[in-house]
């Protein structure tokens, strides 16, 4: 990728609608706030923890990552943690951001719903006074858990109702279809949250289907298998499902052997909303430029297209309508000067 481009792809507008906030916590805040606590990390140095992260797969990230998360005690974790990730975010001129979070890694712990919530909470108004950033949470049921536990998990939530926008399925794809949260999702329709889902990552394409069909979510994330399925592919485009695509973490956990095998051009040929996020950026290697670099940098991706992708993030959020028809002028103003 020439530099211009480079410049171009970081200092374009953009939105992040898959990175979940306990994956934001870099090692070193990790070690502050288990000094903090009293907490003892198995790992002697933010250098051992660090050379940890070779993950082989989904589930030997998730046992670092919810290793890590039990650091996460206080208001005050939360937030620091919060205001971290939104401070990278603004660096890589991230206007809107829709942050995941896992209330049941807290709340199995003993952490009250109202530490976790009030804390990120705190820090997207804060971005938004001092930045003009906006930020919205969804809050993910852990598919590894039941279903009677999700629905114990949303009771707990809807007393913070205003807090958040939408609920996800996140954690291990294998062996956990959709459909086995059919029940909590319809509940959630009910209430008129927004629906994502994780599908088609780790999990089959058959897993995207059950996602739309019989969780009837409004976006998908990752997706990226959807390819192996033409017939699926035709609908996810023609019915303009967006697609929340995390690069590095593809890579990272072995969904692409390297970046210069994913499929994001693909995508884009086949007329899918695609869009570009980070996922877990503390383990995965990058924050959301990082991701457009190493895509840039290894895909034949060009000026349009970058306009293309910045233009699916804002048309994907849950922003009101005015809101996004702003986001999108800045986008098209911001190519047509550049």
């Amino acid at each position: 990728m020439n530099q211009t481009l480079r410049e171009l792809v970081c200092a374009m507008p953009k939105a992040e609608l898959h990175m979940h906030i306990e994956g934001s916590l870099e090692p070193e805040l990790m070690f502050e706030m288990a000094e903090r606590n009293g907490i003892r990390l198995p790992y002697a140095s933010v250098d051992e923890l660090r050379r940890a992260y070779a993950f082989t797969d989904l589930q030997s990230f998730l046992d670092i990552y919810y290793a890590g998360a039990s650091v996460l005690q206080t208001e005050r974790d939360f937030y620091d943690m919060t205001r971290a990730y939104l401070e990278r975010a603004h660096a890589d001129n991230v206007r809107h951001t829709e942050i995941f979070f896992d209330p049941q890694t807290h709340t199995a712990r003993g952490i009250p719903m109202g530490v976790v919530i009030d804390g990120i909470h705190r820090a997207l108004q804060d971005a938004q006074r001092e930045w003009g950033m906006t930020a919205a949470l969804i809050l993910c049921f852990l598919r590894h858990l039941s279903e009677e536990e999700a629905f114990a998990t949303l009771e707990q939530a809807l007393p913070f109702r205003d807090r958040f926008i939408g609920v996800g399925l996140d954690s291990s794809e294998r062996g956990h279809p959709p459909e086995k949260f059919a029940r909590v999702f319809a509940r959630c329709r009910e209430l008129g949250l927004h629906l994502v889902a994780h599908a088609g990552e780790e999990g089959p394409p058959e897993y995207i289907r059950t996602a739309l069909d019989v969780l009837h979510v409004e976006r998908i994330d990752h997706g990226v298998r959807c390819l192996e399925d033409a017939e699926l592919t035709r609908r996810v485009a023609k019915e303009g499902i967006a697609l929340t695509v995390c690069p590095l973490s593809n890579v990272k956990l072995r969904v692409f052997d390297q970046i210069h095998d994913h499929n994001m051009l693909e995508l884009l040929d086949a007329g899918l909303a695609a869009t570009v996020n980070s996922d877990d950026p503390a383990y995965f290697g990058g924050y959301v430029n990082d991701n457009f670099v190493a895509l840039f940098d290894s895909l034949p991706l060009t000026r349009e297209h970058a306009q293309r992708l910045a233009r699916n993030s804002f048309a994907a959020s849950f922003l009101d309508e005015a809101t996004r028809e702003r986001y999108l002028k800045e986008v098209d103003t911001f190519f047509a000067s550049a």
